[in-house]
């Protein structure tokens, strides 16, 4: 089935290391070359918060992630469409990644792992999910109320529209606290979500690729199920989603089991996982991609990414720091503005602020990724 398609991506190991599975690669795709191990940064409705795309571009983001479920509803998918596709509408050159939207969905349902944790796993009743069932997902929109069906085939429908150079088949979400049996039939409807997703993919390529999405939760045998059977099909790439564990130590189990059963020649992507400690762990077990808003997100609660630590900008001891956030970073808040400065933006609550740190930030994660391949073809990682 599909083996002698043109693939739309194609993927370049350049560097194994010697001392751990830690690889450097390259993905080649219609918007450009993603340079591997990399940091994607989340750019929900088209645009990364606090930042335009020109900027992100000249920052050098070389994979953004835009969500879905929130374009899907706003502004739609045939507004894009007009627009010429996604790269047009929100004008950026470089390579897009878009989800299936049914991690939004399915947060609705049971909310976020640290929800879970407390609730152990109950399910929501706010009543934005209506229907979770073999077609797919019914829902309300958070935007009006209406009701809305997501379904392998319109997800992909919407992706079309959006013409990202990489899109995620639709797949169940099921929360960390869950029976083992519910677990392997949610695992089950995933899979038949997911070639019904490629099926309709391949209807129509239009030069993208198709990522798997391998499920199962921390349970061993599960992953290795979900592993046997998306390799039998022709993703161009494998996500690994669903819970990753409760903790640091429970993910990087489950992924050293887990990463082995994926094939060596094609690209692998950590869905949602980006934070400096996660990247640090995961990078030697041979993740080629981390998504995450973490570092947007740390730069609009006023912490700095610096390679000693980081900054908490509102602290009053930096009001009289006249020098760069950090020496040697190249960039243009470093370039062009003081500490000192910074701070006094984020105390006097002006919006200049979200930008300066954002820019620091995501140029933080660009170049932490880049010293990391350089590690890597060092086999110091």
């Amino acid at each position: 089935m599909g083996e002698n398609r043109i693939t739309p991506i194609r993927f370049e190991l350049i560097h194994q290391s010697k001392i751990s599975r830690a690889r450097v690669g390259k993905i080649y795709t219609p918007h450009g070359e993603i340079d591997t191990p990399n940091f994607v940064a989340v750019g929900t409705n088209g645009t990364l918060k606090a930042l335009d795309n020109q900027t992100v571009d000249a920052i050098g983001l070389q994979l953004m992630f835009c969500n879905t479920y929130h374009l899907l509803l706003q502004p739609g998918p045939e507004v894009v469409r007009r627009a010429g596709g996604l790269h047009k509408f929100i004008n950026r050159k470089m390579p897009i990644i878009t989800d299936s939207g049914g991690f939004q969905v399915f947060s609705l349902a049971y909310g976020s792992v640290a929800d879970e944790l407390k609730s152990r796993g109950a399910k929501k009743t706010d009543g934005h999910v209506l229907k979770i069932n073999e077609d797919g997902v019914l829902f309300r929109s958070y935007r009006d109320g209406s009701k809305v069906l997501l379904t392998p085939e319109s997800s992909i429908t919407a992706q079309k529209a959006f013409g990202a150079d990489i899109i995620i088949p639709l797949d169940e979400l099921p929360p960390y606290h869950i029976g083992p049996e519910k677990l392997r039939a949610s695992l089950d409807r995933t899979h038949r979500w997911e070639k019904r997703s490629l099926d309709e993919h391949l209807k129509n390529p239009q030069g993208q690729a198709m990522y798997a999405v391998i499920h199962g939760g921390v349970d061993p045998e599960l992953r290795k199920a979900s592993c046997s059977y998306l390799t039998q099909h022709p993703f161009d790439g494998f996500s690994i989603g669903g819970s990753v564990g409760k903790n640091k130590t429970e993910m990087v189990e489950m992924l050293q089991s887990m990463l082995p059963r994926l094939p060596e020649e094609k690209p692998n992507h950590l869905l949602g996982i980006g934070d400096l400690e996660s990247v640090n762990l995961c990078v030697p077990l041979g993740i080629d991609t981390f998504d995450s808003s973490y570092p947007t997100r740390a730069a609009r609660h006023g912490l700095l990414l610096t390679q000693e630590g980081g900054i908490k900008v509102g602290k009053g001891e930096n009001a009289n720091c006249f020098g760069p956030i950090e020496h040697g970073c190249k960039c243009s808040t470093c370039q062009n503005f003081t500490l000192a400065y910074v701070h006094h933006l984020f105390k006097a609550a002006e919006l200049t602020a979200y930008t300066l740190a954002t820019v620091h930030n995501l140029h933080f994660m660009v170049d932490l990724m880049r010293r990391y391949r350089e590690a890597i073809l060092e086999d110091r990682v």
